[in-house]
């Protein structure tokens, strides 16, 4: 009998097994898969803004080590309280560490010193530059097939998000190592992703990502006690809602989502899904920011649309295949 609760959807199975390669090479997203992949979209799209304006009192490793402090605890309070299993299984902690450590260490403290770089938050659209890297080596670690829809949707992907970074090249070119450093983020992020499905651990999603959190948030905080002690400055209003949002939405549920879609589908298809929401970021800076659109956005969004509908649409091999089954 499943256990009922409080935890998110599809959630309470207790196990992450990885899939047999050769039935998935052709994987769309199921519906609990494109309700995710909105939401996060658009929570995480949103919260571009809401960081640059949150990271104007709170200091970086700070801000960092509260989200991923607060996310573990939310995420092992819905756990316990669903009646979920927390346990790590005996022999299973090396491959969580490994995956922890790329997943949000590794992220985390890249994309913190590469944002520092960066006058511009368009050049952190770098880091989800991760298809480019996560779809060749699912393809080497993982055995998942290079379909002519990938390539497709890799392509038209990459294409907008050059276009959105178009006009911050020449800061890069200046600067290089702030795009070195999102570069390094958006690496980590593919092989924490690819780890996850070629080394799965034995949890339920919401207690897998509690530890990820916990244990890749270990130096994080080091990072925050050793170079920013005692630099919080009393907040106002608006950044405490920020905070309070990245706390538990965008380092709760958001996290919590995207892993449970890295469980669901091929790292082909969970990368190329992840590409709305730097194109939902540029908008929401235009509507909070007061920033104005130009023909580079809309170009962009053009473009992934296009790419999301290589892993949204099923292909007609799948839909005869479903038919005759």
């Amino acid at each position: 009998m499943r256990p009922r609760g409080c935890s998110f959807p599809s959630d309470q199975s207790g196990v992450v097994s990885q899939p047999k390669l050769k039935s998935v090479q052709n994987f769309t997203l199921p519906p609990l898969g494109l309700l995710l992949v909105g939401l996060i979209s658009i929570f995480w799209g949103f919260n571009w803004p809401i960081v640059k304006f949150t990271l104007t009192v709170v200091p970086l490793w700070t801000f960092r080590s509260i989200c991923v402090v607060s996310g573990a605890i939310g995420l092992f309070a819905i756990a316990r309280f669903s009646g979920l299993r927390m346990q790590v299984p005996t022999g299973q902690w090396p491959r969580l560490l490994a995956i922890s450590a790329f997943n949000i260490t590794g992220w985390n403290v890249f994309a913190v010193y590469g944002i520092t770089y960066l006058p511009a938050g368009r050049a952190s659209i770098i880091g989800y530059t991760m298809p480019l890297w996560g779809i060749p080596l699912s393809c080497w670690l993982l055995g998942e097939r290079i379909t002519a829809r990938r390539v497709m949707g890799l392509v038209l992907g990459m294409v907008g998000m050059l276009i959105l970074i178009g006009r911050e090249l020449e800061v890069l070119q200046r600067v290089p190592v702030g795009g070195l450093l999102m570069m390094g983020a958006a690496v980590s992020w593919a092989i924490g992703t690819v780890l996850m499905k070629r080394f799965p651990v034995d949890l339920p999603t919401s207690s897998l990502t509690g530890w990820m959190m916990l244990l890749g948030g270990i130096p994080i905080v080091l990072g925050a006690l050793i170079l920013e002690p005692g630099q919080i400055k009393p907040l106002t209003l608006w950044p405490t809602l920020g905070l309070l949002y990245n706390m538990l939405i965008s380092f709760t549920f958001c996290y919590w989502a995207w892993f449970r879609i890295v469980e669901m589908v091929p790292v082909g298809v969970s990368s190329l899904s992840s590409l709305m929401v730097p194109v939902i970021g540029v908008f929401s800076g235009m509507l909070i920011l007061g920033e104005r659109p130009h023909w580079e956005d809309f170009s962009a969004l053009a473009l992934v649309l296009g790419a999301l509908a290589t892993v949204l649409i099923p292909s007609g091999k799948q839909t005869e295949g479903k038919r005759t089954s």
